[in-house]
This record gives C-alpha cells, sequence and structure tokens, in this order.
C-alpha cells in the first residue's frame, strides 16, 4: 500500500525507528543543533511568576472605570501590548510570547485573585510538592498582593460565588467535591481552535476592515445597537494594538540585527524584522510568515485570557498551502521547514499558566495544557488528508519530545500504511505522543453536536481529547470533573457520604440536614433488588447533575459579564457576523462539556453488588456496606474476593460487567446531553478523567470494588486498579471489546483510554508491526480515541530512585504527557500501577 499523496514523505523514510522507550543519558535527538540548544535552554529556565500584566492591566482598568466591560477589556489588552518588555531569543526565529519571560507565568487578575493572595501568605507556590512557581523578589511580591487588593470583589470568581446556593456548593470542590468546576470558576475559558486559514489569508487588516464594516452598518433600531457597537468598538482597539505589537517585534529584530556582528545571524534577525512588517497587518505570504502570524495570533489569545487548550486545529492542513508554493517557488527546502517547525514546536512550551492549588491536586502541570495539534484524517469531502506536512509534524515531535505541542493522529479506514508506521516509531519511542482519534466516531459525535457532515469531517482535537470544530464551536470543553464514585456513595449510604458525621471536617458545609446531603434513594441495608440498586443510580445522577449544570450556568453568565473576549471573537466568522462576544454566544455552536470519571469504578461496584448480594448471595448488602464504612478493615476476605477473577469486572470481554459499564456510561451522558446553556447551546458530555482520578480519589471513601478510602478512582475508560491488584486479566484484546461495547459518539465532549505496553512488548518489526495490527483493529471497533505509555513500570521505579537522570522523561499521563519527575508521588503511583499490557 502506498500513500494517497506520493509527495508526503517527509525529509527522513516512514520506517525510521528513533528510540525504544526513554534513553537515559541520551544524546540530542534533533538533527538541528539549534533545535537542541533551544530546548536545553527551555529546560534549564526556572518556572517564575511575572508581575508586569498584572500591573499593567490593573493600571488600564484603574484609568477606564466607567467605561463599559467590553471596552475596558479592550484598553487593558492594548496597554499590555504597547508597553510590555518583549524579547528574542539567541537562536529564535519564531518570536511571540505571552506578555512575560519564556516560561514565566503572567497573573490573569479579571478572573480570580483571592487565591493568589490566600497562597502567597499562607501556601507560597515556591512551598509545593510539585509544580513550584517562583516569585523573583520580596519587592515583587509585595507588588502582586497590593494590586491583587484592588480586585477584591470585581472579578469573575466574585460574582460567581456571589450566586451559588449552598445546594451548589454542597456537591462541589468548597465541599463533597462531587463535582469540581474550578477550572473556569477561577480562570479563563479556552479549549478551542480558531479559524487559522481564514487570519493568515486576510491577516489583522482584514479583520479590522471586516469589523469596522459591521460597525458602520449598524442599525439603531437594534435593541442590541449599544452593546454590538462595543463589541466591534473593542475589536477594533484590540486588533490595531496586535498591529502595533507585531511591529515593536519588527523594530526590536532590525536592532539586534544592526548590533550582531554574527553574518548568519544579522541575515535572520532581518528575516524575522521582514516577516513581522508583513504580517503586522497583511497576510501570510510565505511558510515561514504563516508560522510567525500563527505564532503571535495564538499567544495573543493567551494575552487575552488565561484559559486553558488554546489548540492549533488541523495545522497540516490549514499551513499546507504556504509550504506546497514555497517549495514549487524554491524558495525554502524540506529540511528548514522542519527546522521551523522544531522551533516553533519548543516555543509552544514557554507559556506557562500559575494555578490554584485545588486545580493543581487536580490535574499537575504548569503548562497552559491542551496545546493539541490535528495532523491526518478525512478532508471535508472525505478522502483522505495525509501529506507531506503529516509526516514533517511526526518528524518533529519525535526529534524535540516535549510536552507541547499534544499531537493528535487521525485514523480513519483508509489511513495510509507509511501514516501508520510513522505514528508507531514515533509511539515507541516511549514519549508519549503522539495519540490516536477515530474519524468513525469522531464524525459521529460530531453529527450529534448538530454539525454538518462537511462540517463534522474538519473536526479537531482540542485539550486532551475534546473534539470541536474550529473557528465555529466555542464548546466550553472540560468545564467539570464529575466524580461518579462519589456519587455511588449516595447510592450505597441512602444520600450520605460514607464518612460524613460530626468527625467530618466538611460537616458544617454538608447543608441543612447535616449529614443527609443527597436524596435518600436507599441504601445497600435496604435495597430488596438489583433493579431497585440501578432506580437509586439514576436518580442520584440526575440530582447531582442537576447540581452541576445549574452552577456551570451561573459560571457561564458570569464570563459573559466580567470578561467578554472580543480579540479571540474576531476569529468567528458567526461572532464577527453578529456582533456578539462568544461569551454571549457569538459562535455557531455553543456548549458546556463536563466530564465523568470513575465510570468503571461504577461499574464493579455495581457488578460486585448485583453478583455477590443478589445473584450468589454471598454476603447481604448490610455487611458489604460495612465492610466499604470499615475501609474493608475486618473483612479481608472479602476484600479478596472482589479483588479476584471470581468476581466479573469491566475490561475482560466479560458482558455481565461491561454491560453495567454500559448502563453507567449511557446513565451519566443521558442526564447531560441536551440541556441547554446560557449561550443558546447545549450541554455535550464526556468520559474522560485526564489525571483527577487520583485526585478524585484521595477525597473518596472506600468503594464496592475493592479500592480503600484514598486511593485513584478507575481513569477515564479503562479498567479498575487497585492496591489489591488490577480488574483486567485477559489482555488488551479483552480491554478493547470491553470498550467498544459502549456508543462513544454519546460522548460528544470526547473520551480518553490510556493503554500501556513495556518497551519489550513492541521492540523489533514484529513487534511493531503488532502494534499497527492492534491500532487496527481498535479503529474498526470504533472507540473514539486510544494513546499509550510505552514504558515498563520498572523504568519509572528507576526514574523514582534517581530523578537526576529522568528529567526529561515524558510519560503519558492521560490526555496529555509530563515529565514523569516533576508529577506528584500519587500519580506517580497510579501510572505504575496501571496494568502492563503484552501481545
Amino acid at each position: 500500500m502506498s500513500l494517497i499523496h506520493t509527495d508526503a514523505c517527509g525529509t527522513e523514510p516512514f520506517d525510521k525507528t528513533y528510540s525504544l522507550g526513554y534513553q537515559v543519558h541520551h544524546k540530542d535527538w534533533s538533527p538541528f543543533p539549534r533545535v537542541n540548544h533551544l530546548r536545553q535552554t527551555f529546560l534549564d529556565r526556572p518556572y517564575e511568576i511575572d508581575v508586569e500584566r498584572l500591573r499593567l492591566v490593573t493600571e488600564a482598568y484603574k484609568e477606564h472605570e466607567g467605561s463599559p466591560r467590553k471596552l475596558q477589556c479592550a484598553y487593558a489588552f492594548e496597554n499590555v501590548l504597547l508597553n510590555t518588555q518583549l524579547f528574542i531569543y539567541d537562536e529564535d526565529l519564531i518570536v511571540g510570547e505571552i506578555a512575560a519571560p519564556a516560561k514565566a507565568s503572567p497573573i490573569y487578575p479579571e478572573f480570580s485573585v483571592h487565591w493568589i493572595i490566600d497562597e502567597i501568605l499562607h501556601s507560597p507556590f515556591e512551598e509545593r510538592e510539585h509544580d513550584q512557581f517562583y516569585i523573583r523578589n520580596e519587592e515583587e511580591r509585595q507588588e502582586i498582593l497590593e494590586l491583587c487588593a484592588y480586585w477584591e470583589g470585581r472579578t469573575v470568581a466574585d460574582l460567581i460565588e456571589s450566586r451559588l446556593d449552598e445546594d451548589q456548593i454542597k456537591g462541589s470542590e468548597a465541599g463533597k467535591k462531587i463535582f469540581q468546576t474550578n477550572l473556569y470558576h477561577f480562570a479563563g475559558t479556552g479549549h478551542l481552535a480558531i479559524d487559522y486559514a481564514k487570519l493568515l489569508r486576510v491577516g489583522y487588516n482584514g479583520l479590522i476592515q471586516e469589523a469596522e464594516e459591521h460597525l458602520a452598518n449598524l442599525d439603531m433600531r437594534d435593541p442590541e445597537y449599544a452593546d454590538k457597537k462595543e463589541f466591534y468598538q473593542a475589536m477594533i482597539i484590540m486588533h490595531k494594538a496586535a498591529k502595533k505589537y507585531i511591529l515593536r517585534y519588527a523594530e526590536l529584530a532590525k536592532e539586534q540585527a544592526e548590533k550582531t556582528a554574527d553574518a548568519k545571524r544579522k541575515e535572520e534577525l532581518y528575516a524575522i524584522e521582514k516577516n513581522c512588517r508583513q504580517i503586522a497587518g497583511g497576510p501570510a505570504r510565505t511558510f515561514w510568515q504563516a508560522m510567525q502570524l500563527f505564532n503571535l495570533a495564538t499567544t495573543l489569545i493567551q494575552v487575552e485570557s488565561n484559559g486553558h487548550s488554546i489548540s492549533y486545529g488541523r495545522m497540516d492542513q490549514w499551513l499546507y498551502p504556504y509550504y506546497e508554493a514555497d517549495m514549487k517557488n524554491g524558495t525554502i527546502t524540506k529540511e528548514f521547514a522542519l527546522e521551523l517547525i522544531e522551533v516553533e514546536y519548543v516555543k509552544m512550551n514557554n507559556p506557562t499558566k500559575l494555578k490554584d492549588k485545588g486545580s493543581m491536586a487536580v490535574r499537575n502541570g504548569r503548562g497552559f495544557g491542551g496545546e493539541s495539534l490535528t495532523i491526518g484524517g478525512v478532508d471535508r469531502d472525505g478522502k483522505d488528508a495525509t501529506n507531506d506536512l503529516t509526516m514533517l509534524m511526526l518528524e518533529g515531535s519525535a526529534h524535540t519530545r516535549m510536552m507541547n505541542p499534544w499531537v493528535c493522529v487521525r485514523m480513519h479506514e483508509k489511513t495510509p500504511y507509511e501514516l501508520k508506521v510513522k505514528t508507531v516509531e514515533c509511539i515507541r519511542a516511549g514519549y508519549g505522543h503522539p495519540k490516536l482519534f477515530n474519524d468513525a466516531s469522531a464524525i459521529k459525535g460530531m453529527l450529534r453536536k448538530g454539525m454538518t457532515l462537511e462540517e463534522a469531517r474538519d473536526y479537531c482535537v482540542v485539550g486532551c481529547v475534546e473534539i470541536s470544530l474550529p473557528g465555529k464551536e466555542y464548546g466550553w470543553h472540560d468545564a467539570a470533573y464529575v466524580n461518579t464514585a462519589k456519587m455511588m456513595e449516595m447510592v450505597l449510604n441512602g444520600g450520605r457520604c460514607l464518612d460524613c458525621g460530626p468527625h467530618c471536617a466538611r460537616w458544617e458545609r454538608c447543608g441543612a440536614l447535616g449529614k443527609q446531603i443527597g436524596p435518600d434513594t436507599g441504601s445497600l441495608a435496604s435495597y430488596k433488588s438489583f433493579d431497585e440498586v440501578l432506580e437509586s443510580v439514576d436518580k442520584q445522577f440526575e440530582y447531582w447533575t442537576n447540581q452541576m449544570c445549574s452552577s456551570l450556568c451561573i459560571i457561564d453568565n458570569a464570563h459573559r459579564a466580567r470578561k467578554p473576549l472580543p480579540y479571540l471573537s474576531a476569529f468567528y466568522e458567526d461572532s464577527m457576523a453578529s456582533g456578539r462576544d462568544l461569551t454571549e454566544g457569538g459562535a455557531k455552536y455553543n456548549g458546556i462539556g463536563p466530564q465523568a470519571s470513575g465510570i468503571a469504578t461504577c461499574a464493579d461496584s455495581l457488578a460486585a453488588i448485583k453478583q455477590l448480594v443478589f445473584d450468589e448471595k454471598r454476603c447481604t448488602g448490610e455487611e458489604l456496606l460495612q465492610a466499604v464504612k470499615d475501609n474493608w478493615k475486618g473483612h479481608e476476605k472479602l476484600y479478596a474476593l472482589v479483588n479476584s477473577s471470581k468476581v466479573h469486572h469491566y475490561g475482560n470481554d466479560d458482558d455481565y460487567a461491561d454491560e453495567l459499564f454500559k448502563f453507567m456510561f449511557e446513565c451519566y451522558c443521558r442526564h447531560i446531553r441536551g440541556r441547554k446553556n446560557p449561550r443558546g447551546g447545549e450541554f455535550s458530555p464526556g468520559v474522560y478523567s485526564v489525571n483527577a482520578n487520583v485526585a478524585m480519589g484521595m477525597n473518596t471513601n472506600a468503594s464496592v470494588d475493592g479500592r480503600k478510602a484514598g486511593e485513584a478512582i478507575s481513569d477515564n475508560m479503562g479498567p479498575v486498579h487497585t492496591d489489591g491488584g488490577s480488574h483486567d486479566l485477559n489482555g488488551p484484546t479483552a480491554i478493547v471489546n470491553s470498550l467498544a461495547k459502549v456508543d462513544h459518539s454519546l460522548a460528544t465532549n470526547g473520551t480518553l483510554m490510556n493503554l500501556k505496553f513495556s518497551q519489550e512488548a513492541v521492540a523489533g518489526v514484529e513487534g511493531r508491526d503488532n502494534l499497527i495490527s492492534f491500532i487496527e483493529e481498535y479503529m474498526a471497533k470504533e472507540p473514539m480515541h486510544v494513546q499509550f505509555n510505552i514504558m515498563s513500570s520498572e523504568t519509572m521505579r528507576a526514574a523514582q530512585k534517581k530523578p537526576e537522570d529522568y528529567k526529561d522523561m515524558l510519560v503519558r499521563v492521560a490526555g496529555y504527557s509530563a515529565y514523569f519527575v516533576e508529577l506528584g508521588k500519587p500519580l506517580q503511583k497510579d501510572l505504575i500501577q496501571r496494568t502492563e499490557l503484552h501481545f
């Protein structure tokens, strides 16, 4: 089989083997010395907190306190862009940061400040167990406190907290942590991809002209006239500021070129100047200019808002016309195009985000999170879209091996063999990229959201696994983490947590009824049939999803009121045309996507109840309930039994347990999908936990599946693994068969599946081909997503013992990869305990 596009071959043989797993004391991976130097420079830099954005934004808001909110946002953005210090680092070919030095995190007071003040005073960022940030000196520490004081009572979070009621709070991160909405509670919304093709085609001048024409044509009889007028005015101010900002880079490049004696560097700096002058207002003319405009436009989205996962769309598609033209004109070589890609890959790691300690517990990592880059798949006509950039972008990933970008390969039934091999060679290198997406189920999921077939085929990945439509969908993906195992506690114990009583640390926050925090739908001591258990599950899920979704609507409205996004909105055609900000429902498709965690924990719990209590009557429901209340202490035989192969478990191609997983999956999706949100769209369910299953488990009591209190709940769509043993016992094919018994397209916000193989399992040509065959079989069964850790538990334990030898060892955590030695111990333990599979 050969590629449909015969020129799509990259610079290296498609079957080149890069390495097998992580190599201690490895040599540089990239063929470009510049890239290796930039990569090492990044790794050597400390993570710092930068005060400049906070200072400039606060200054602008004080000056314009009487202005409408959209214009306040515009003036603040303008003040930052015209006054922030700029940096062009040695060997940079592409410029643009996030109004802070590389690897330093700005502060975004518009969203929340209470946690910043509290942590500086009581839980210093530099003293965290992991993911530390450092404030440069005591003067800046005091300045941050003083500036944040101005924002108290003025933030998005303040408005949210004034509107949440006690019923909503009791299940949230402030209460029993049944659901956690802190991502958009304390920070900006993200998880999106813009229409990069249009931006490169028309440039900032085209966007400004379009906004000015809409502004001039507004009808004063329109009841929304004032709001639309302010929207366009704000957009114009911000995009004109972007032009001036880019010209500042052009001037800086010229200044540095004039000072350097190095002829080669002088030429590069003048080229950077020329590129910046062209794309300051005009369209991109070359591949290099397209890369430069992409980087600046994206980092400015991050300057406007600190939303997670500003992703890059189908980069091999929207960038290809510029590459193709330069190659035909002879103005670029494949090697230089690859070098630019790799320079940009390293640069994508520079933006960092300061997060509250609660979010850090749920999800480790100091990056903005979720900068997914999608390649491959079908085009809008359903034909294979593989091109030369598809292969080059995989080569760049193998050469740089950094946290970002999160490369996502879309696969379908006609994916070329060469692309499959190249993809697997990257996977075998053991750095956690790329992750794989199945066009069959993802496109079905997009159709469920009401998109046309042509639109659905054009999906990209944002964040970890969320499927979205670039420039048309503002999906509020990753809106909340739902601890379904905690909901199951309510099912077991009559709407009460197992530990709820005067000894409970949150006794006072559990609502007016004290220990009764959810509806009493029965308990294990009272159920007369298994159907009653399932009915109780349904009622508890309805109650708690009601609390969560109503909370998310409050959060959504608070963003609309206090932090509109006029700069970003210009990149959405429907928002530009309607005069409505994205926060007001300006996008064509508007969603909110909360995701369920611990589905297998619930399924295995139900399997144990059904088998042991009702089918085989080995114990009573009351005895099983007491066992989990006692954290299995004194119930060792029962504990061993529920963790053994004698009890049905999800992940073994066992219909008994798999049907209960299907029930749990569909129950959650049913209670989420179709709900209306404030922007005129609908809620969209996801079934994944990223790594939140670890932190959730730390706040969850023992469960009937054989977990003890504090252990991680099941991760994503994967089977249960407890300290008592892994519940999947029949190998990878059985896992896939179990996984395929649910319709993944029902989870329109995405699903996630982690699999771990040792290096030895995929070694040699035979191991490579076995993995390719496994992926082909996996895709044929239509799960939506899969990603691999090619790393043995032994290697991870070695890294725990000698972290200095494994500083840049990436592991696939969930939808993202991270440096293993920087992860917290509980998350490291969860990764080590995942079942190591063999063919």
